[in-house]
This record gives C-alpha cells, sequence and structure tokens, in this order.
C-alpha cells in the first residue's frame, strides 16, 4: 500500500513537473503579464462604415452592421435597432427589413412580434472595426 501511494505521489510530482516546462513556451494573448496584472490598454477602434453593408463570408453568417451602433439600445423594454430594421419602418428608412426568420418561435411557429429568441440583435451581428488580427487568420469566405 505505501509502495503504491509513493508510486502515485512520484507520478503526480513528475506531471506537474512536465506540465509546467511545457508551459514555458505557451503565450497568451495578453502577453506575459501574470493574470493578477492589469494589460495595457488598447487604443479605442475606429467602428467601420459601409454603404450597401459587408459582404458575407459564408451563406448562413449574420449580416455585418455597416453603421455605427453604440448608441443603440436594447433591453427588455426597447429595441431602437426596430426603429428603422422593423417591417412598418423599413422601406422609408431604406434599410433592410429584418429576417423572416426572426419571427419564428423556439417550434418554428411565425409569430407577429420578433421572437425573444432573436430580439438582441448584437447576440449575432457586430460592427467592424479596422483592427490588426490578434493571431494570424487564414480564413477564405465564399
Amino acid at each position: 500500500m505505501r509502495k503504491a501511494v509513493l508510486a502515485m505521489a512520484t507520478g503526480l510530482c513528475l506531471s506537474i513537473a512536465a506540465t509546467s516546462v511545457f508551459a514555458a513556451g505557451v503565450a497568451s494573448l495578453r502577453g506575459d503579464l501574470a493574470n493578477d496584472q492589469a494589460s495595457q490598454m488598447f487604443d479605442k477602434k475606429r467602428v467601420v462604415t459601409k454603404e450597401g453593408g459587408f459582404k458575407r463570408s459564408w451563406e448562413l453568417q449574420p449580416p455585418s452592421i455597416p453603421h455605427k451602433a453604440d448608441k443603440e439600445r436594447i433591453n427588455l423594454s426597447e429595441n431602437t435597432c426596430l426603429r428603422c430594421h422593423s417591417e412598418e419602418a423599413y422601406k422609408k428608412e431604406k434599410a433592410p427589413k429584418i429576417g423572416d426568420s426572426h419571427f419564428l418561435d423556439a417550434m418554428g411557429k411565425k409569430q407577429t412580434k420578433v421572437s425573444a429568441r432573436r430580439y438582441f440583435c448584437v447576440q449575432c451581428h457586430t460592427t467592424q472595426v479596422n483592427a490588426k488580427p490578434l493571431v494570424e487568420n487564414v480564413f477564405a469566405g465564399q
């Protein structure tokens, strides 16, 4: 029994030592700062706006937001995106209409109001900024 416990303890020590040796070559996006140290503040990036919107990289990609959206309010009592993108307003505002899929409930039944699952637009739709990538990206869209 003592030999088994000693063997397990030795194995645990060796695995901890090996992990720290292998982890020495790993770097995080924070750099070499410890987690309890403050990282450098990043430069605020400007939102890229594009008349007519951005091309999608794959067929079912949610469209990117081609305008600033930092002043939009989306909460339980209001969604200011709907002022331009609702069924009633999109023609007058010359904006894309909210997708028909946004009116389907969890069972696929069409509703008259935007589904709660699709109400918070910025869960899927994002603004774009002209930022340097953090890591190499070789993705090529359609």
